[in-house]
């Protein structure tokens, strides 16, 4: 879908890098070896964006990270597509809502990490029916057309959540907003 409007395959795995958690940065070599694509390709696309505003960029040593400018007033809009493109937002509407006692979801994995994957990690913090979740995540897999993994802790557990193990930091997906 995403493709067809943007042909640079190169740029896509950038915007979903950078764009899907705002807190990834990373630098060219890295880049390099996570694509598996030439220096040159990457480092091309990565002026562009920076040129248009999209990345911000700071020295660090001698290597120049990059991450998504936040501030960019198409942030919000890039930022839901990737979540559309992914099929985040069907897995709120068909799973995550109709569970009902759900405090929170996060995005970890690859997905976090701003990597393209046939998978989506989430660790769900909630008093739910697993067989229920269950049920509802194999239809929202035929729907998005990937595999989705989970984890469940319960809202007496996630005091006990160790989130320094996720690199980078979690992307929150969903939040309770009615207060129980």
């Amino acid at each position: 879908m995403i493709d067809a409007i943007i042909s640079s395959k190169t740029r896509i795995k950038l915007l979903l890098k950078f764009f899907l958690n705002s807190h990834t940065r990373a630098y060219l070599r890295g880049l390099e070896s996570e694509f598996g694509e030439s220096s040159n390709a990457i480092r091309q696309e990565l002026n562009r964006l920076e040129e248009a505003g999209m990345l911000t960029s700071e020295m660090e040593g001698n290597r120049k990270y990059f991450r998504a400018n936040t501030k960019h007033p198409l942030f919000k809009e890039i930022h839901n597509i990737l979540r559309k493109y992914i099929g985040l937002d069907r897995i709120v509407e068909q799973v995550i809502e109709k569970l009902g006692k759900v405090e929170k979801v996060f995005l970890v994995g690859e997905f976090s990490r701003g990597i393209d994957s046939p998978i989506i990690d989430l660790l769900i913090i909630g008093d739910i029916d697993k067989q229920f979740l269950t049920e509802l995540i194999e239809r929202a897999e035929k729907v998005i057309r990937r595999k989705i993994r989970y984890i469940v802790y319960h809202p007496d557990e996630a005091a006990d959540i160790e989130w320094s193990r996720f690199e980078p930091q979690p992307l929150l997906l969903w939040a309770q907003t009615d207060p129980q």
